[in-house]
């Protein structure tokens, strides 16, 4: 006999919309839905997908939320698993004959043996809906005739005790109409009209990895999550779901619009996670969720912007306070949480979350404002080492039905990809052959890095486009993974992002007390360099590793000056220009004759190695040439640092720095601004490798004095500091032959640790002061921002336009 006998035998088809029953679709978990039935009497109708079909129980009070309401519920028959969102009328001389409004929507989730459950008369349960969550329970009276009657009672939880569901939500969560409107068959109601665009995609705030749980009277802890990160932007174009690299998911997303339609809210821009829901946990069965539409939790941990007004700017502790706020009437346990916060000693919590398969916490400082990036305001501690890492290639498998055997794996460092070894367990079939697809159309014939002979044998290669997360036992010394095993594919982050983390204290860190940066061992690694801003040698280091590439687009190759401050700000400081015993292997040299006629060999740095082999060694700022190392006689880069007297504002110095680059294409040459992260900016005009040092020279010398002449009470072009009174410094000696200018991205030995930052034309009028970017915010910038604008040459119609305006003419 089908279990759906009875409920076929009810109803005649071609008078009911109801459904007659469709193939079962596929889910993750198990669905569930409450029906608003206005019959011959009002009631709740309970669905569970339970064997092929839904259990179904009419709650006729509707439910409660009160553990101490014994709400009646007759068992009904059987409905088929389509029935779960049927919303419409039921005509007059049908069974059941009335309203259907789908009232509550989402998953269940059994504790218990379900079976042993209804045969016992004892159904424990949580429900994970838009609208009605947490435990629950099912108990059997004594039976009368031929009907069961049961009592749904809520349990006692986090959602329990909340305002009455039934006289709260009279509207469906599919249709958003009331049940007259659906009796008299009337259209959708539309969203509820929002004013505010929709906010869009922001750089999100990233953490940095480490081993130290944090300071607890500055600092609160949450959960780190095993999901896919996410912004929530709502407003008149509705919900939009954007990836942490800015990506529109909302659509993979959908199941979870309903539950931000009703926020109190014009506008708001959410940041949070987006995890698997219905008490289902990993990062692998997410992945599944997003192919099968759900289910899915949004948990949200901090609120960007609220009806127009950015909240960046607030601490934490206020940011979070607008959050808690703005989700106070969200359901608890539903489809949209607040991270829980953990307040004072983590370890406890740490251990806990460890032993329960947790992913670790996030320690965030309470008074820091919101800034996009990677910092340290907010630091990660894991319980088990895990990352993303690229995929190379896969060695094909001898076994019948397996595709291949294992991956090859690297990751990203100093602008190559490194190999780190291959993974080889983690995966059930159906996720072998999608990778499998997947990879065949990359098939290329040279590995995308160097892997060792032996490793490379039997290996397919594949273009590096593909990331894989995975789990992880240890970094071995020779750079391989230890007992990797396959988590999932990523789709939020592309490959050419995937970096070692390191964590700021690794664990070999713990035995040797000294923990490596790219490679690089630092010693006194907890010495703090900027006593007043915290930072240690370690985090100087660290940031030289993160900050390489862009550093080195204009830094590499080229002749510098270290300043150096082993003890930190309280320390000696001294320049550097030549090499000296001990000097890291990674920092190289270049023979260069100087005046008297001598051969002195000079600093330069190509890698991140080299970068954090100088501040191993205490230096904290980097100054270049204006020539490289391949073509020492023609410099490629002319700076004009406009230095002000300690009397003149900021603004002073950024109207000046227009006037430069309006003069300067009047001859010709385009510039780009530079904030210096002291007092001052730099003009800095590219320049393509034509011309020598002396043209260079006379040029630069030849300009700043113009300028000193047109305008004598606004510029001076000499060094003295009494004739520099209430005037700017056209500093022009940089340009000469061994002199040199603070690298773009270098820290300054300065207070706070401020770091030299290229921005553009556009920018600069908003800009406050020259050190406005420090250690721990200047990465957050995107380096092709503030592109260098095209190299010219200083030809000879420049330089003759130039000696017009100095005749005059």
């Amino acid at each position: 006999m089908s279990r759906l006998e009875t409920y076929i035998e009810k109803r005649d088809f071609e008078r009911t919309p109801e459904p007659a029953g469709g193939a079962p679709q596929p889910g993750l978990a198990l669905r569930y839905s409450m029906q608003n039935h206005d019959a011959r009497r009002l009631h709740w109708d309970l669905r569970l997908e339970w064997d092929g079909v839904l259990l179904s129980w009419a709650v006729t009070k509707g439910p409660s939320l009160d553990p101490g309401d014994k709400r009646l519920a007759v068992q009904t028959e059987d409905h088929p698993l389509d029935y779960l969102t049927f919303e419409g009328i039921i005509p007059a001389g049908n069974y059941g004959a009335g309203t259907v409004m789908l009232w509550d929507l989402g998953h269940w989730q059994p504790r218990g043996d379900v079976a042993e459950g209804l045969k016992k008369g004892h159904l424990k349960f949580a429900l994970h809906g838009e609208r009605m969550t947490g435990g629950w329970s099912l108990v059997r009276m004594k039976r009368e005739g031929k009907r069961e009657n049961w009592l749904l009672i809520k349990e006692e939880d986090e959602a329990a005790h909340q305002p009455d569901p039934v006289a709260r939500h009279v509207t469906s969560v599919a249709t958003r109409r009331s049940m007259e409107e659906i009796a008299q068959d009337r259209p959708d109601r539309p969203q509820p009209e929002r004013t505010g665009a929709t906010p869009r995609w922001r750089q999100p705030q990233l953490a940095t990895l480490t081993e130290n749980l944090g300071d607890p009277e500055s600092r609160w802890h949450e959960l780190k999550f095993d999901g896919y990160r996410a912004l929530a932007g709502l407003g008149r174009q509705g919900l939009r779901l954007y990836t942490r690299n800015g990506h529109d998911w909302t659509e993979k997303f959908a199941q979870l619009a309903g539950p931000f339609f009703d926020l109190p809210c014009d506008t708001a821009l959410i940041d949070g996670e987006i995890v698997v829901g219905a008490g289902l946990y990993g990062f692998g069965r997410l992945q599944k969720a997003i192919k099968l539409g759900g289910p899915f939790t949004f948990q949200a941990f901090d609120l960007l912007q609220l009806d127009g007004e950015s909240l960046t700017s607030w601490p934490l502790t206020e940011r979070r306070a607008a959050l808690e706020k703005l989700l106070r009437d969200a359901p608890p346990l539903g489809p949209i949480q607040t991270s829980p916060v953990i307040e004072g000693d983590a370890g406890r919590a740490f251990r806990a979350v460890c032993e329960n398969g947790g992913e670790g916490l996030i320690s965030k400082r309470r008074d820091a404002p919101y800034r996009g990036g990677r910092g340290r305001a907010w630091e990660k501690v894991k319980c088990v080492r895990r990352a993303e890492f690229v995929i190379l290639g896969w060695q094909k498998s001898d076994k019948r039905g397996r595709p291949f055997a294992s991956l090859a794996l690297g990751v990203q460092e100093a602008g190559r990809l490194t190999y780190v070894g291959q993974v080889g367990t983690g995966w059930d079939t159906d996720t072998m052959e999608e990778i499998a697809a997947r990879l065949r159309p990359l098939a290329r014939k040279t590995p995308p890095a160097e892997v060792p002979q032996a490793e490379a044998r039997g290996m397919e290669w594949v273009a590096p486009r593909l990331v894989a997360e995975v789990r992880y036992g240890e970094m071995t010394e020779d750079g391989r993974l230890r007992h990797p095993s396959f988590l999932g594919l990523r789709e939020d982050k592309p490959a050419d992002e995937v970096t070692r983390e390191t964590p700021a204290r690794s664990l070999s860190a713990a035995a040797t007390g000294r923990p490596r940066v790219a490679g690089v061992a630092i010693s006194s690694a907890d010495r703090r360099v900027f006593p007043k801003a915290e930072f240690t040698k370690l985090d100087v280091a660290e940031y030289y590793a993160r900050a390489a590439d862009r550093l080195l687009a204009q830094a590499a190759d080229r002749p510098l000056s270290l300043v150096r401050l082993p003890e930190g700000l309280e320390g000696e400081r001294f320049f550097q220009k030549h090499a000296g015993k001990g000097f890291p292997k990674a920092i190289g040299t270049v023979p260069i004759r100087e005046k008297d006629g001598s051969t002195r060999d000079y600093i330069y740095v190509s890698d991140a190695g080299g970068l954090v082999g100088a501040a191993q060694m205490g230096t904290l700022e980097f100054h270049i040439w204006g020539a490289r190392r391949d073509r020492l006689d023609r410099p490629d880069r002319m700076v004009f640092d406009l230095d002000p007297d300690e009397g003149l504002d900021f603004a002073d110095v950024r109207a000046a720095a227009f006037d430069l680059r309006d003069r300067l294409e009047d001859l010709g040459l385009s510039s780009a601004p530079l904030l210096t992260g002291g007092k001052g900016v730099h003009v800095v005009v590219p320049l393509r490798r034509t011309a020598g040092w002396e043209t260079m020279t006379l040029f630069s010398r030849t300009f700043a004095q113009l300028c000193a002449r047109d305008e004598p009470d606004r510029y001076v072009a000499t060094m003295s500091k009494a004739k520099r009174k209430g005037r700017i410094f056209i500093d022009w000696l940089r340009n000469e032959r061994g002199s040199t200018a603070i690298a773009p991205w270098s820290l300054r030995a300065r207070p706070g640790a401020p770091v030299a930052v290229p921005v553009t034309w556009d920018e600069l009028p908003e800009m406050e002061r020259a050190d406005l970017y420090t250690l721990d915010t200047a990465l957050e910038r995107d380096p092709q921002t503030a592109p260098l604008p095209k190299a010219v040459s200083l030809t000879r119609a420049v330089v003759d336009r130039l000696s017009a305006r100095v005749d005059g003419s």
